[in-house]
């Protein structure tokens, strides 16, 4: 708001400012003789700025005014509800455009009208027992009564009524709630024919309030309780425990009280036990959802239906099938054998024929038989592989992490560590185990991420993991090349990373991808300590298959793999793959998996 202006009424601080005014303007030095003359005049022109003054404030505060008067005449006019101030005996004294609106007359012609004339003959004793009181009891009031305009139909209005400070007016605020109105009506048909629904209803229906409590059952759902009395407004851990035995009384009552915390509704198609009141077993279909109460607090409604007598036609119906079924199979059966005796009894020439038959069946079985197991050991192999590559690392970004929290601070340093050593014995002792499983079996293939994406991704999260720089440059065209290839070239960097963590002590590690000749070249180098490749070809002199897994998934795809390294010195793990090359052949079965050549030549 604009900072009110100074009271003009303030002579001395005016005074000052005038005869500053003056002494600016007649700066020039007089004679001695006129200075009576010179001061009368010096007095005139101080009093003439100081009433030029105070004139230009007083116009800025009227202007002020006019300014706040305006905005409260919009505030007032344009409010979503209307105003009414009336006197004593309910003469409108003055009305806001909603307000004339509301009463669909033109606002000059509300003023000097009785209010109560607006309002329906039948409501108009209500207005007129609040009217009398508000002037004797200042406390405000409500009411709710119906406003009637020429040709429209009457409109339901909430008007608040409070007695102005002078006590001889009261203003009334109306609020239009005639859709309101029509919302609770429709509410309440709408109830009304929810509740006869569910009293006609073919299944049982009983509600559950925020209690826990039953609230409400239809006549079906009352017969299944009929045993239970009282049952509306009692506990319904007690009336199931009535019904059913502990244990599914005890299952029931979790499951509602999951529902009704959490609004996952639940359904069971076929709930078969022994009921505990008539000592008998029923078949049940029922679900149970989250509602919410009139009230507005959460409850559960059940539907339910006995399905007893349809389970039990069904098991007659299908022990009759199987009976059917069984006679037609014996009666096929002794047909069959019949003629299998006949051919059987014709000539020994047959029966020479049926054994060889049964020879040359045999034969097949048992070679079927060595390709099975045969197709098992490398799908076994070949899981075992994908179970390292996928979990192993998983396990080691895990100790590496572990590793670096272990140099951070902490309130309690010594506790903090040993927590971290022995979770990091615990790691280690779970990526031994996984290796060995891996022996045995492996997940499938990690989803194609795209490569580039892919190895950026994992270069950062690695860096962050382990602090060694590292460092991407491929070309684009590699993301055409078929998912095996890219998938492939992931895990074999993604296995030389962390072999780089493990063993190699380097601070940094290139990966760069080239498109050479037309083969795909696939380059990892680091700065470590490198290692004596020979003593590592063999996954039992090294304890850990990632050499072999990376050999075996570029050869898969016609690729070749090779390492260069020696200990001093850093390490190079370079792949080629030409996407065009054949799938390899099946090596020998003699030949071992582990005593493949890996040095580069």
């Amino acid at each position: 708001m604009p900072q009110k202006p100074k009271s003009p009424g303030e002579p001395t601080e005016l005074r000052r400012r005038a005869e500053r005014q003056v002494e600016e303007s007649q700066a020039t030095p007089v004679s001695h003789s006129e200075t009576d003359t010179r001061r009368l005049l010096h007095e005139l022109d101080v009093h003439q700025i100081e009433l030029e003054m105070q004139n230009a404030e007083l116009r800025l505060a009227r202007d002020e005014a006019e300014s706040m008067l305006e905005k409260y005449t919009d505030l007032y006019d344009f409010a979503p509800v209307g105003y009414f101030t009336l006197a004593a005996d309910g003469t409108i004294l003055l009305a806001n455009l909603t307000g004339s609106i509301l009463v669909g007359t033109e606002r000059h012609r509300l003023v000097g009208r009785c209010f109560r004339m607006l309002v329906t003959p039948d409501d108009r004793p209500t207005f007129d027992a609040v009217l009398s009181k508000i002037f004797e009891d200042p406390a405000k009031r409500s009411i709710d009564v119906e406003l009637s305009s020429d040709g429209q139909p009457p409109r339901a209005v909430n008007i608040e009524v409070g007695c102005a400070s002078n006590g001889t007016e009261c203003r009334a605020v109306v609020v239009d709630i005639t859709e309101r109105k029509h919302a609770e009506d429709v509410l309440r048909r709408d109830e009304a024919l929810f509740s006869s629904l569910i009293e006609q209803a073919p299944v049982g229906i009983y509600m559950i309030d925020s209690g826990f409590r039953m609230q409400q059952a239809n006549p079906t759902a009352l017969e299944v309780f009929r045993n239970v009395s009282p049952l509306i407004g009692r506990d319904f851990s007690e009336i199931i425990h009535i019904v059913w035995p502990k244990r599914v009384a005890g299952e029931i009552a979790a499951r509602f009280r999951h529902t009704l915390k959490t609004g996952e509704s639940y359904q069971s198609s076929d709930f078969a036990e022994r009921r505990r009141d008539i000592h008998a077993g029923e078949v049940y279909e029922w679900q149970i959802q989250r509602v919410t109460l009139p009230a507005g607090e959460f409850g559960v409604v059940c539907f339910f239906n006995n399905i007893t007598a349809r389970k039990k036609a069904e098991t007659a119906q299908r022990r009759m099938e199987v009976l059917t079924a069984s006679n037609l199979k014996l009666k096929n059966e002794i047909i069959h054998r019949r003629a299998v005796e006949e051919a059987l009894h014709q000539t020994e020439h047959d029966q020479k024929k049926l054994l060889e038959q049964s020879r040359l069946h045999q034969e097949q079985l048992r070679d079927m038989s060595h390709k099975i197991l045969h197709a098992q050991e490398e799908e076994r192999k070949r899981v075992s592989r994908e179970l390292h590559d996928v979990i192993a690392q998983t396990l080691v970004a895990i100790k590496l992490h572990l590793a670096a929290l272990a140099h951070g601070d902490s309130d309690n340093p010594e506790g903090l560590l040993q927590k971290i050593a022995t979770t990091h014995r615990l790691v280690e002792k779970s990526v031994d185990i996984v290796h060995r499983f891996a022996q045995e079996l492996r997940p499938t293939v990690l989803d194609d991420l795209g490569l580039i994406p892919a190895l950026h991704a994992h270069l950062q999260q690695y860096m962050a993991d382990t602090g060694i720089r590292a460092s991407l440059k491929a070309y684009a065209g590699i993301e055409k090349a078929s998912a095996a290839v890219r998938t492939a070239l992931f895990r074999v960097a993604q296995e030389s990373l962390s072999n780089v963590a493990r063993h190699a002590g380097a601070t940094q590690v290139s990966v760069s991808i080239e498109n050479i000749k037309g083969t795909i070249t696939m380059k990892i180098t680091d700065n470590g300590q490198g290692f004596d490749v020979d003593a590592t070809t063999t996954a039992r002199a090294s304890n850990r298959l990632g050499m072999l897994g990376m050999r075996e998934r570029i050869e898969m795809i016609g690729g070749t793999f090779c390492v260069d390294s020696a200990p001093g010195q850093a390490t190079t793990i370079l792949a080629k793959i030409k996407p065009a090359a054949p799938p390899p052949r099946k090596r020998a079965a003699k030949k071992s998996a582990s005593s493949a050549h890996l040095e580069c030549p």
